[in-house]
């Protein structure tokens, strides 16, 4: 399916169901870097004292508040990680199919508030290890970074995954507050801890987690041969033997853990995206995870 008529799909279908069920939502869910006094009002027991105006209030003898209207133009930025991994499919789609959804549903969303879009797509088969797409407007930009994201080819060649090296890249890069996707499977080493840390402190940060139902529990087929998409290793594997079943459970219990303790010491928000998963639900559930954070906030 071409990138104008995956969009074309979407807006008849995953986005008009949204814009009915968001009723608004989106315009709240992500805050611009610039604040515009609006008002002053009388202090209520509800209100945050950091906003209290000391000098009003010192004049009228009462506690008063500031009002502001938040600037919410940003830049959103997409970080694509496109390597080997991203093509398994067990379901109907693969995690890149999943991923172009995703892009298409936010970018569109964010641009309908006047937004800027742009991504940073990590591929090994090129020199820098990523392609740089400036963020800029419009249906066209979209499907420019649609059709990218879609035709990068998978490198041949065994390599690792090396999100460190992507992460330090998009930190450099990004020198204005903006929004930031950081879209990937998380699979390899975690060595990028600090990194996505320091791009939380820096950014809205969200990190879209991509994840295929086989990659979470392990099918009962009987003897299989397993290849590695990066590396091309080859496994003959019996996944009916108990002990090797319960192993695998454990190890994949081992992960989530860590990516959860390392999204949340990171302060970023984490998203979970299934390749079996309903994704307008999927994006439903992060409206009310991003309303309860910038309640909190």
């Amino acid at each position: 399916m071409s990138a104008e008529a995956l969009l074309q799909q979407l807006e008849w279908t995953v986005l008009r169901r949204l814009d009915g069920l968001l009723q608004g939502d989106h315009k709240t869910l992500f805050r611009g870097a610039g604040l515009e006094l609006a008002d002053l009002r009388e202090y209520q027991t509800h209100d945050d004292v950091r906003h209290i105006d000391w000098n009003v209030t010192a004049r009228m003898q009462s506690p008063y508040v500031r009002e502001h209207q938040e600037d919410r133009e940003i830049s959103a930025w997409f970080l694509l990680d496109l390597t080997g991994s991203m093509d398994f499919a067990s379901t109907v789609q693969s995690k890149r199919e999943l991923m172009l959804s995703f892009v298409a549903i936010m970018a569109k969303l964010l641009m309908q508030r006047g937004n800027r879009i742009g991504a940073i797509i990590l591929s090994p088969n090129e020199a820098a290890g990523f392609k740089y797409i400036p963020a800029r407007m419009g249906r066209r930009h979209l499907l420019h970074v649609l059709h990218t994201a879609q035709t990068t080819p998978v490198s041949k060649a065994p390599h690792r995954t090396d999100l460190n090296q992507w992460l330090i890249s998009a930190n450099g890069l990004l020198k204005r507050r903006s929004c930031v996707f950081v879209v990937s499977d998380f699979m390899g080493d975690f060595n990028w801890a600090q990194q996505m840390s320091h791009l939380g402190r820096r950014h809205d940060t969200v990190a879209a987690r991509l994840y295929d139902p086989v990659e979470m529990q392990l099918p009962n087929a009987g003897l299989m041969t397993l290849q590695d998409s990066e590396t091309s290793e080859q496994l003959l594997l019996d996944t009916t033997h108990p002990t090797f079943r319960k192993r695998y459970a454990q190890l994949v219990e081992e992960r989530e853990l860590q990516l959860q303790t390392t999204f949340a010491q990171a302060g970023v928000d984490a998203l979970e995206l299934s390749t079996s998963e309903d994704i307008a639900a999927a994006l439903l559930r992060f409206s009310e995870l991003r309303k309860r954070r910038l309640w909190r906030a």
